[in-house]
């Protein structure tokens, strides 16, 4: 197949339109390179006026006060009466009757409870018929004694009347023997009924154990026992009643963290609340702080032990409450927050040179304004000197200071270089758009 003619009429069209093109760009191809010149030369002025500024880092800031600082430790625990009595049984037996109930208050020395005291009697009166028994042998023993004195005697006088003929020596050692004998048997008597007497005692003691007694002034706090029930103490006293001595003055123990209790001491004052009334707080003040430690879920924790001013009776044993501990309390002095303590300014990886005035080299960020050695180190020697940045100007420039204590987010400090009204730098946000 032959390919097609292009006619001469066509190839002078297209002769013409490329003359055309050629036509345009050589008449407007000047113009838009001096354009193209204009606009780069426009945006090199803007990137040089600059002079590095779009790239200059924003910081966070806060401002130094001066006000009152305290310091505090929370602890959570639960209340506990000041002293707290099991009430138990000693013997065995058969609960007879039940005195008392739960809240009702109670006097020393009043019954609570009492025991079937049956068989207790009949060993009681066991005990005293061998008692009576006892001294009955001891008078018998002792006629005996009386005999053979007597016997002894007579014998010796006819052998003094005698002239010693009779009676025969034999005779008189015989004599001698049974009043001996006699003697002893009067010692074991007495023996007999010193331990009869003894054994009444610990009867009539047993007797006595049956009747559950109150040993404080106080308030019934639990009972565990109920008329008919039988007490088995073989092994341990069954605990009957707990009582309470008085719980108008309590105690809150709480648990110090390990981290918090080099700052807890005895006498601090404290707050505590409870989640029965909600926004009350209940003044105290640390009376114990316990050397031995505790663990519980792999946390080791100092037991300190708060009074407890319960007049009103509002507050009840077990409940559970957050106490706040003042362990430090600072007037008017100089604080900045803890983030200021932490923040450090980027440093360059490498020192940076002069720069040539070029496009790049005022691009580059510039670093923190020098300060002297003490202050860039921001120790003097001592553990407690630290140093915060504080904003100048768009720079951070580092000032040494003494810390003190701390509150969690803000801590006391003291510098020459630092006054109230400064701002110190918190965070770093990146460069400015």
């Amino acid at each position: 197949m032959s390919e097609p003619q292009i006619t001469k009429q066509e190839e002078v069209t297209r002769l013409l339109g490329t003359a055309r093109a050629s036509g345009f760009l050589g008449t407007y191809g000047p113009w838009l390179a001096g354009a193209g010149l204009i606009a780069l030369a426009a945006l090199t002025y803007v990137f040089l006026r600059s002079d590095g500024k779009a790239q200059a880092p924003r910081y966070q800031t806060e401002e130094v006060t001066r006000a009152n600082l305290v310091v505090i430790v929370s602890a959570t625990g639960n209340l506990q009466p000041t002293n707290q009595v099991d009430v138990g049984s000693e013997i065995s037996g058969t609960i007879e009757a039940v005195l008392v109930d739960d809240n009702d208050r109670v006097k020393k020395g009043q019954v609570l409870a009492r025991l079937d005291t049956s068989r207790l009697q009949d060993q009681v009166a066991k005990s005293q018929a061998a008692l009576a028994a006892a001294e009955a042998q001891v008078l018998q023993v002792r006629a005996t004694v009386e005999e053979a004195r007597g016997n002894l005697s007579r014998l010796r006088q006819v052998a003094e009347l005698s002239g010693g003929k009779v009676p025969s020596k034999a005779e008189l050692d015989t004599a001698e023997a049974n009043g001996k004998r006699a003697q002893a048997n009067e010692i074991n008597a007495r023996a007999a009924v010193g331990q009869a007497r003894a054994t009444l005692r610990s009867d009539e003691t047993n007797l006595s154990k049956a009747t559950i007694l109150s040993p404080i002034d106080g308030v019934v706090l639990k009972r565990t026992v109920e008329p008919g029930q039988t007490v088995a103490a073989s092994l341990q006293a069954p605990v009957l009643f707990t009582l309470a001595e008085n719980l108008s003055q309590m105690e809150l123990q709480v648990d110090v963290d390990e981290a918090d209790v080099g700052h807890v001491r005895e006498g601090q004052a404290a707050t505590f609340g409870v989640d029965a009334y909600p926004g009350r707080k209940y003044p105290t003040r640390v009376t114990r702080v316990r050397y031995g430690s505790q663990t519980k879920e792999n946390v080791v924790s100092y037991l300190a032990v708060l009074s407890v001013n319960n007049a009103d009776l509002s507050l009840r044993p077990g409940m559970t409450a957050t106490a706040e501990i003042t362990t430090a309390k600072r007037e008017n002095v100089l604080q900045v927050p803890n983030a200021a303590l932490r923040f450090t300014p980027p440093v360059p990886s490498q020192p940076e040179k002069k720069s040539s005035g070029g496009l790049v080299g005022s691009l580059m960020p510039r670093p923190p304004a020098p300060t002297s050695s003490k202050s860039a180190n921001g120790s003097s020697g001592k553990s407690d000197v630290r140093q915060v940045y504080v904003l100048k100007e768009g720079l951070p420039i580092a000032v040494p200071v003494t810390v003190g204590v701390t509150n969690g987010r803000t801590t006391e400090v003291t510098s020459d270089l630092l006054t109230e009204g400064d701002r110190v730098i918190t965070e770093s946000l990146g460069a400015q758009p």
